[in-house]
């Protein structure tokens, strides 16, 4: 039951919203000790509380592939899917940096492209630093406009393969975004 997409949760791009996470970190995500006690029954209201709790940002880690308390919490926004208007909310939230990385990595997984390029080139203005656990344990400093960067440009991040975004230029010629100065 804790493991199950909610049931008027929409499909996205014709699937289940978990599995836009691969079945093997899925499986490892279901199977931590932070899935089990911090994200269980968890509503959207909640999931803020867990988010400004977060400490860094990152996939899955060490020799036993754990995954981090980030990647649980995109997880578990994927099962729920709260409101678009509580995730605009978590990028438009400027005191609490790792809140605002989670709701721009869970809307790159659930938006439209011109709602991504929208919503998430704002923070390219957002200097502050974030830790990043890579997957060897180790942490490393990112800045919040290099993470938004990676999230608009690379097609895999914290081990989820991101999908397909159509190019800005694209969009542009298509008059659905205006041209970016």
């Amino acid at each position: 039951m804790a493991n199950k997409t909610a049931k008027e949760a929409v499909a996205i791009r014709g699937i289940n919203p978990q599995f836009l996470v691969d079945k093997i970190v899925r499986t490892r995500i279901y199977d931590s000790i932070y899935w089990k006690e911090e994200c269980f029954a968890l509503t959207a209201e909640r999931v803020v509380d867990k988010a400004m709790a977060l400490k860094y940002l990152g996939g899955v880690y060490g020799g036993n592939v754990k995954p981090t308390p980030f990647l649980c919490l995109v997880l578990k926004l994927l099962q729920i899917q709260p409101e678009k208007e509580i995730i605009i909310e978590f990028i438009k939230n400027e005191e609490f940096k790792y809140v605002r990385a989670l709701g721009a990595f869970y809307w790159r997984l659930v938006a439209t492209p011109k709602e991504i390029y929208e919503d998430l080139e704002p923070l390219y203005k957002d200097y502050r630093k974030c830790l990043f656990q890579d997957k060897m344990g180790k942490f490393q400093v990112v800045h919040m406009d290099e993470y938004v960067d990676t999230l608009l440009r690379a097609e895999r991040h914290c081990d989820i393969i991101l999908p397909k975004l159509q190019k800005r230029i694209v969009l542009e010629e298509s008059n659905e975004l205006e041209p970016r100065v």
